[in-house]
Order: structure tokens, then sequence, then C-alpha cells
């Protein structure tokens, strides 16, 4: 699992270690493994033409050094100072002794092989400062050769640490060096599209300088790897029967969606479930049926009670339900069970409708909004909810009285009362197709079922659903029918069978 540390406490570990090791290891730690990062990347040291982005901080130092020794392989190393007054000395003084040079003339930057953003650290906030921002925008602007590779120290610059925003200009990294620890901005977007391929340097931080922190050394995001889930995911044994495996209800689907039932009962079944019961209008049975002869459908008529349709272990609500009283009905005799429930799609835009907040559930909640939806149940713009994913998932999961998974270019994950993000780092941009919610939220329904906690549940199917989104286009557009022939799949890579 990767683990990633809001700044503050960030520092405060540093500290910890410095006191331990001594003045000056942690950066000097810091510039080898970024040396080495960088030599690797470019294949090559020797003649190889390097450009240091040098800001004011210890970045800059981080910069400079690495600089230093790699010029000490043979490269040629010309230094670019943010401000000549306020430089880190001994990084500069290490630079110069080994035939860095000082550059006046911002045109190195096309000429180089690799350019080093040393330009702010992760205690930079509200956007880049104008001198820092001009350097930024030569780097991926017209300046920029099209084969000189960026990578940022720490993290990109313009980007912040603690939450992935970026305010105005930023620098798009190739690759990011950061060290200790990853930080939230490099797993969440807007900032994890800056930050390019990651990797993490080990500098002598320890969990124990984490730990003397109490609660603010805890982190504040994470992200699962395949391992992670190995452990989680429910499996059959030679006892297990379809009920001990789950049984999902999926009240979904209407006249105009009826897709949307069937392919979120295809990612029930093809999430594990032991049986699917569907509820829905008779059009709609019709049409599950066909798709999943094997699906248990009971059809529902007026205000006829979806709590009737028989035994279940969980609920998926709201796939192409309607927004139309009937629906709400329905929904809300969903929602006064006793079970874990997920909400989606219509059914979250009937509760946008509503101001009864949180919900009066004792039972588990997961509602899997896209940003749009998730506007619409905070009364926020959509852009600011792009823009500042972790802050309003925390924000939604509290007020909401729900565990909120948004999706989108980065899901993020949140439970009510808890300060540190779920984030999946594993998905494609060919999930951005009509019904391929549908196909999660039947996923997540399944191990719910299963009896997977509420946020574990969510951060595994988020997992399973953006790696069937990776086999289903690897040579193709698709659509959402593709991921969910692509489950069984996602399962075996994540199980490594």
């Amino acid at each position: 699992m990767r683990l990633a540390h809001d700044v503050s406490a960030v520092r405060a570990a540093e500290r910890r270690a410095m006191a331990r090791l001594g003045d000056g290891v942690l950066m000097q730690r810091a510039a080898a493994g970024l040396a080495a990062a960088s030599a690797t990347a470019i294949g090559r040291v020797y003649g190889a033409r390097v450009v240091v982005l040098a800001g004011v901080g210890d970045n800059g130092g981080d910069a400079l050094f690495a600089g230093a020794l790699l010029a000490r392989r043979g490269a040629r190393v010309d230094v670019v100072l943010v401000d000549p007054d306020r430089v880190h000395a001994g990084g500069l003084a290490a630079a110069r002794q080994t035939g860095a040079r000082v550059a006046t003339d911002t045109r190195v930057i096309a000429r180089a092989d690799v350019v080093l953003d040393g330009l702010v650290g992760i205690g930079g906030t509200g956007g880049l400062r104008p001198a820092a921002a001009v350097l930024a925008q030569h780097i991926t602007g017209a300046d920029a050769g099209g084969t000189t590779l960026v990578v940022a120290v720490d993290l990109p610059s313009g980007v912040d640490a603690d939450t992935g925003e970026v305010a105005g200009p930023a620098v798009r990294a190739d690759l990011t060096v950061t060290f200790g620890t990853y930080k939230p901005g490099l797993l969440v977007d807007p900032g994890a599209g800056h930050a390019g391929a990651v990797v993490l340097v080990d500098i002598g931080l320890e969990p124990g300088d984490f730990r003397a922190l109490g609660d603010e050394g805890d982190p504040s995001a994470r992200a699962w790897q395949a391992a992670d889930l190995r452990s989680r995911l429910p499996s059959a044994t030679a006892e297990s029967d379809k009920y001990a495996r789950g049984v999902v209800g999926v009240l979904a689907g209407s006249a105009t969606y009826s897709g949307a039932a069937v392919l979120a009962v295809g990612g029930a079944l093809r999430g594990g479930a032991g049986m699917v019961r569907a509820v829905s209008d008779p059009q709609v049975a019709a049409a599950v049926r066909h798709a999943w002869p094997e699906a248990v459908v009971t059809e529902l008529d007026g205000d006829d009670n979806p709590l009737d349709a028989g035994q279940v272990q969980a609920w998926v609500a709201g796939p192409g339900l309607g927004t139309d009283a009937v629906a709400g009905t329905r929904l809300d005799a969903v929602l006064s069970s006793d079970l874990p429930v997920l909400v989606d799609a219509d059914g979250l835009t009937v509760l946008s409708d509503r101001a009864a907040w949180p919900l009066d559930r004792s039972a588990p909640t997961l509602f899997t909004p896209h940003a749009g939806e998730l506007s619409r149940l905070l009364g926020a713009e959509r852009r600011d909810v792009e823009e500042r994913r972790v802050g309003y998932v925390r924000r939604a999961a509290d007020e909401l009285g729900a565990t909120v998974l948004l999706k989108g270019s980065t899901t993020v994950i949140c439970a009510p009362g808890e300060r540190c993000v779920t984030v999946n780092t594993v998905g494609s941009p060919a999930l951005a197709t009509a019904g391929s919610g549908d196909v999660l939220s039947g996923l997540v329904g399944a191990l719910l079922a299963a009896g997977v906690p509420v946020a574990e549940a969510a951060a595994a199917g988020a997992y399973l659903h953006g790696m069937a989104g990776r086999l289903a286009a690897s040579t193709a557009p698709i659509s959402a029918g593709q991921v969910l022939a692509a489950l069984p799949a996602a399962y075996e890579r994540v199980l490594d069978r």
C-alpha cells in the first residue's frame, strides 16, 4: 500500500530524523536518489545536458546537489536560479565546484536532455510566484525541446502537496522523484496528472518518526496495490453456498435506461455474488432475464415494495432508476432496511432534491457520485469539485453521513469522520463511457453482500474496475460491456493466478 502524508507530518518527521541522523544527511540522501533516478531515466550521463532550476528552499538544494553528482559523472550542468540572492548556498557551491555554470539565458532549457524542477518544494501553496511561473512555462511551453525529460524534485512545482490542486501554471513532469513518503498531491488529480511516473526514494524516515506525532502523523491518503486486495477479497470454500457468497439486491433500470440494470446485474454476477435479485418494472425485468438467466428477477408494479422480493445481504439502488415519485418511494424502501446500501446515478439525483442530511441510517451506506452528482448533493460548483477532490470527498462523507466514492480521473473514497482518504490509481480514460459506472455499482454491491466492510468494498471494487478498464482498452476504444467482460481477467490479474 502506498501511504501519503500531509506536509505538516512530513516536516515534523524530518525534524525527528535529522535529530537522529544529523544535519545534511536527509538532503544528501535525497540528492543521491534524485541523481540516480534521473540517470536511469535518461539512459546516459556522460555528455548529457542537464539544467537545474533552483528555487529558494531545500528543494532547490536537493536539485543543486543532484546536479553536482551528475556533473561528476560527466554531465554538462547549467543552473538557472529563481532568485540569485536567495539560493541554497551549499548546494550552489557544490554544483560550481564540479563545473556547473550559472546560466542567465533560459534558452539553455530548450537544449537540455533533462531538466530538474527544483523551483518550489512541498510547502508551496496558492500557485507559483511570478518568477517561478515563468520558468515553469518555459519547461512545458514552446521553449522546451520535444525530447527534454522533465524530472520534478519531490513534487511538480505548482501542485499543492496536500490536495493535488493546481492554481495557475505548474510543471508537468515526466518523472517525479519524491522523498521519504508519498505526498497526497502525487496520487490525486489534477496533481497526479502533472507528476508522470513517481519514484519514492528512502531517505531514512522511519515509521516511528510519524507514529511519535500521534494522530497528526497518520497518513492522509493511501493507494491500494494488488497485494492489498488479495488479503481482502472474499473467496469461496468447499463449504460455500450461494448465500455464503452473498446475495445482492439490484434496484435499477427504467423504460428509458433498461441497460443500466443489465450492466449493474452483470457487475454483481461477475463480481462474485452468489446470487443477484433484480427488481424493476416488467420491461426492464425482461431485459435482465434475457441477458442474465442466472439472475432472480422480480417485477415491480406501481408501489410494490422492493424489500418483498426476498432475502438479500446488500442493495444496489439507482442506476437508470428514473427520478419520478415512484423511483423515490422505491429508493426510500431500500434505505429503510438495515442492510448495506449503495446509491448511484438516479438514486443520487433523487436524494439531491432533499435537504435531510445526514442520512438517518445505522447500516453502512455508500454513495458513488461523479463530480456533477456530488456538486448537486452539496450545492457546489462542479469545477470546484473536480479541482479539489480531496476536500470535497471529506466534506461529503461528513455532511451526508455516508461513505463516498467520488468517481473521475482519480477515484477518491472517504468514510464519515475519517481523515485518510483512499485513492484508486488504477484506471483508464477508456472508462469514461456510458454504463461503466453501472458495472462498478454492481461489482461493489457484490463485495458488500459478501461482508466486505463498506470502505474496503469501495476501494477493492474501484481497483478491479480500473484494472478491467485497462485490460479491455489494451487494443481499442471500449464500451461498458467490454469492461464487464474483462472483470474475470481483472480478478485473475489481482490474484496473480
